[in-house]
Order: C-alpha cells, then structure tokens, then sequence
C-alpha cells in the first residue's frame, strides 16, 4: 500500500476533532487530513475516545454477552428479522437472523414498550453507550464537512433534534450485535463449513453489506471485520483496536449527500478468523441515519463550488431512499464499477446481462463528463491529498483571466497539482469539452487514442 500514500488506516483522537470556535487548531487541521485520507484510501477509520469513554464501551460489551447468552437457543417466530424496509426507522428490541447465524438488539429512543417488537429488559448501559456514540459521529461528520469546504453544520437538516422533542422517535439507531452464540440452534441453517483447524467460515452467499446510514460507529470485542479498500482487497479493520478505539465508516446516504465524494464502505464479518470462535463475537454498532421526512440534497456541495453529476441533481426523499436495496443504490451510482470491484454473488448474473442490453451508448459530451469526473477522483484527488493541498476550484468566468497570470489565486495550486496548461481552474464537470479532452490527457496521456469520440 505504500503508493497510495497512507499504509494503514488512520488513527484520530475524538477530541482533537472536537471545533472550536474560531481559527481551526493544528491538531483539528491534522487530524481532518488524516480521517479524509482513511476515508479516502479504507473507506474507514479508527477513532480513540477518551479513557472513561473506553471504559463504559467495555462495560456495555460485556452486558450485552451476558444479555445474549440468556436467550433462548432457538428464536420464536415474533422475533425473526424482517424484510419490510417501511419499517426501517422503527424497528426495536430484539430480532434474530439464522441465516446470518447473528443476534440482534436495537435500541431506538422514542420508541415506546407498546410500540418495540420485543418488551423486555435491554442490555444495560444502551442509553449511555447512544448518547456517547451520537456526539461523536455528529463531530466526525463536522470534521468531513469541515474537509469538504461545506458550512458548519451542513447536514442538520437531515439529523434529528438534539435532545428529541416530545414525542418524536429516533431515527439513528444503536445496535448490538452477537454472531456464533454457541447455543443459537438457528445456526443449523447456516450456510457453514469447518476447516480441518475446527474454524467456521462464512460462504458468499452474505459475503458483504453496505449501510445506508450517514455513518456508523464499530466497537466488537474481537476483530473480524473487514472493509474494501481502494483497490478491492478486502482489509481486516479491527485486528489491533486498542480498548477505547472503535471504527467509523461511511455509508450511502453520505455517499448521496455528498455527490459521490465519499465513497461508502463495503463491509462483512469473517467470524471463522477468531482466535476462539466458539465463544462468538459481540459489537456495538451507532448508525447516524437521515430523518425519514427529510430529503438527500447536493445543494450544499454546490454551494461550496462542487462538481455535482446529473444522477445526484434531484433531491432524494429519505424514505423513498430506504426501500431501495443497497444494489440498487450501488448499481444506480456506478459504484460497481469504480471502487467496488463486482463481487460474485453480490448481483444476479441474470439481471446485469439484462441491464446490459438495455443499455445505449452514452453521448461523447456525457462519456467526457464521467471521464472527468473519474479522474478527478482517482488521480487529482490523490495528489491534493499527498501535498495536503485543499482543492478550491474558481468559476470558470473569474478563471479565465486567473490562467494567464502567475499571481492569481489558484496559481500556486495548479502549478503543484499539476494542472494542465491554459485549463481554467474549474471542476472538470464545467469545462468545456475541448478543456476536458486536455485535462483528461493531462493526467492520463494516451487517453485520446484508447477512447474514440465521434
């Protein structure tokens, strides 16, 4: 990993991405760049709290092991999972999933004992562990927004009340989550196998998942998780996680929100990698999710002076949003073909053969469009990011006298960028066709005579 110019994933401390008012400090600067950049390359990252912060994740753990361990072996009809997404922002209490061979607890607020799936005790210490996990993905995605150029604040708008007002129901949710319980008869369904070693390892059939949460906070007592980089190869995240470190991780509503700026993290559980997977795996998992009567706008990044594509133009109402499947979204966005190699079994090899005749060449001007937009995140991106260089691009009006100046604005950026010769320094999905014939030939020689344009 070492060209991509970040060989693990980053470490952030949660109060160095606390804001302050005024100037940013050094350390809010750093420790940005280091999140952006994890996020960029793992599409994850590690975030520390504090010491008492660990210590109440460690104790919420451990209550929730126990909590598990005292269900029944085999779950009751009432309590199997559910494919109803209209319900998606209120589902609660316990539900499990034999397929999946994984126990589940959500804990919602607002959520009345009539109103929850499962009246009984929770695992102690939720209400805490929620408050806790709430504040700092609210934080970590100021610090995005921060990195992003968007306002203070960008996505209150989509977020719930802090505190809820009367009556209103959370729409983030804590859950927690328990795979292998040794006891769990529904396991015997499973699709599982044992290597000679005697560790259990999971088919592709649920080989990955994509959350449509804004983000989400991962806290497990043993690793397991892996999450899809950069370059497709699957990254074991939470191997070395310190006790009051946990991982957050982007999802597509964030994708949505952002125009496909942050990519959404591709994640599964490989419980047969544990050091004693007889005993199973507990974890913790905030996700930040959007209001369901609200809507997925770009309007934000457009304010900041980004390149928003013509698949993210429209706002997209919240609920509207969650009764897709995450291979819609994927394969809506393209996602399938860029960062996230196809995985076999991820999609019906039926239905992309369908989609593919249905499909008519794309018009040069929309070819040179994608083109742009692709290299911008794949190349520059990757540039700006090594140099530590924050791209602010210029409108293409004001731009067109900066190009022909050594003093200008954007002059020391495009010199360090590598920015092509007598290209305004707008957001390639501006320029004109023959600027972005120039800028594509600029970070990719050759890429005329590969790709014919009538």
């Amino acid at each position: 990993m070492a060209d991509n110019g970040l060989a693990t994933l980053g470490r952030v401390k949660l109060l160095d991405l606390i804001p302050s008012e005024g100037l940013p400090s050094d350390a809010y600067k750093l420790s940005v760049s280091t999140l952006s950049q994890s996020l960029a390359h793992y599409s994850a990252a590690i975030i520390e709290f504090p010491g008492n912060d660990g210590a109440l994740l460690r104790s919420c753990l451990e209550s929730s092991r126990l909590y598990f361990h005292h269900k029944p072996s085999f779950p009751s009809a009432d309590t199997l999972q559910s494919d109803d997404t209209r319900e998606w922002c209120r589902s609660s209490g316990y539900h499990a999933d034999p397929e999946t061979w994984q126990e589940i607890y959500d804990f919602r607020p607002g959520v009345t004992n009539a109103e929850a799936s499962n009246c009984e005790m929770p695992p102690a210490g939720l209400s805490d562990i929620f408050a806790l996990l709430g504040k700092a993905s609210r934080d970590i995605l100021d610090a995005i927004s921060f990195y992003l150029n968007l306002r203070s604040s960008a996505f209150i708008e989509v977020l719930d009340n802090v505190p809820l007002r009367d009556r209103e129901v959370s729409s983030s949710v804590l859950s927690v989550c328990f795979h292998g319980r040794p006891s769990f008869q529904g396991a015997q369904h499973h699709s599982l196998a044992t290597h000679d070693d005697g560790h259990l390892v999971m088919f592709p059939d649920h080989d990955h998942q994509v959350y449509k949460t804004l983000l989400t906070l991962i806290k497990s007592d043993k690793p397991g998780l892996n999450i899809r980089d950069f370059q497709g190869q699957w990254v074991l995240v939470d191997g070395d996680l310190g006790p009051q470190e946990a991982i957050v991780c982007p999802g597509l509503a964030l994708y949505q929100a952002t125009a496909g700026y942050i990519n959404p993290a591709m994640l599964r559980t490989d419980i047969g990698s544990l050091q004693g997977s007889m005993y199973g795996r507990c974890s913790l998992a905030f996700k930040l999710l959007p209001k369901s009567m609200s809507s997925l706008s770009c309007s934000e990044m457009r304010a900041a002076g980004h390149g928003v594509e013509a698949q993210f133009q429209l706002p997209v109402p919240v609920d509207d949003f969650m009764q897709r499947s995450a291979d819609q979204l994927l394969n809506r966005n393209n996602l399938s073909t860029s960062n996230y190699p196809t995985q076999e079994g991820s999609m019906k090899p039926g239905m992309r053969k369908k989609n593919t005749l249905k499909c008519k060449p794309l018009p040069p001007s929309k070819r040179l469009r994608l083109e742009a937009q692709r290299v911008l995140k794949g190349r520059v991106q990757d540039i700006a990011d090594k140099k530590g260089i924050k791209l602010r691009f210029c409108s293409l009006k004001e731009c067109e006298n900066h190009i022909h100046s050594v003093d200008s604005p954007c002059a020391n950026t495009r010199m360090e960028i590598g920015w092509p010769q007598g290209v305004p320094f707008v957001h390639p999905h501006d320029l004109p066709n023959k600027a972005k014939i120039g800028f594509l030939e600029t970070y990719e020689p050759g890429w005329s005579e590969t790709n014919e344009m009538d």
